[in-house]
């Protein structure tokens, strides 16, 4: 095993293992720690669902993101079978990119949080739901881009905020985005929702598989330039 290889799976495995102790092993305090978490994996899944309506010519009402974790976005107009897989497989996509960059991105890494702030913010302001969705994202907002001040541990917090999205999308494939699927299966109704949802889960393992051989592959070409 090279060198780069070696340090991408030990960050990689540091990333996992204080997820899980924190889910798994730290009780009701870890689950709390847990939680702005699950609040900011919402909010990745809603903005999916957003995105997927501008880039088909929808129009974003709001996004709502709820207390208890859960979430909605409305959209006017736009292809809706690719709003609606735009929540699961957008919210891939975005943790696989903030890993990716958390990983081998260096100085851009910063202006990433940065980036995720500004969105958050727009969104908490111009696709207004209710006064706990707002606050939220403007709060998270706040947060990333206050951390994006701190240098030496933002490559850290975006391999943790990507990996803790993907690993949520992979942990709720049994109870599933019941909602999507059901609305997904009755718009493409070849396919029962049920085989849908084991299709998506597929098109995320994929990306998280390619990721991965992208950070590898990277990692050795910067390795291959300084020597």
């Amino acid at each position: 095993m090279n060198p780069t290889t070696k340090t991408t799976l030990i960050r990689l495995g540091s990333v996992l293992a204080v997820y899980f102790a924190l889910v798994f092993l730290a009780g009701h305090h870890g689950r709390g720690l847990m939680y702005p978490v699950r609040i900011f994996v919402t909010i990745l899944h809603e903005l999916g669902h957003a995105v997927g309506g501008i880039i088909t010519g929808g129009k974003v009402e709001y996004v709502r993101i709820n207390y208890d974790g859960s979430g909605q976005a409305s959209v006017l107009g736009g292809n809706i079978p690719i709003i609606v897989m735009g929540g699961y497989v957008g919210s891939a996509v975005f943790g696989n990119v903030l890993f990716f960059i958390g990983m081998n991105a260096g100085k851009f890494a910063r202006y990433t949080l940065y980036f995720i702030g500004a969105v958050m913010i727009f969104s908490a302001l111009f696709w207004f739901s209710h006064l706990f969705s707002s606050i939220s994202q403007i709060i998270f907002g706040l947060i990333a881009i206050g951390l994006a001040w701190k240098k030496w541990i933002v490559p850290e917090i975006l391999m943790f905020l990507g990996i803790a999205s993907l690993v949520y999308i992979i942990q709720d494939f049994n109870g599933g985005p019941r909602s999507d699927l059901a609305l997904y299966a009755e718009r493409v109704r070849f396919l029962s929702a049920k085989v849908w949802s084991y299709i998506w889960l597929g098109i995320v393992l994929i990306l998280t598989v390619f990721n991965l051989y992208l950070i590898i592959r990277q990692g050795r070409k910067s390795l291959a330039k300084a020597g």
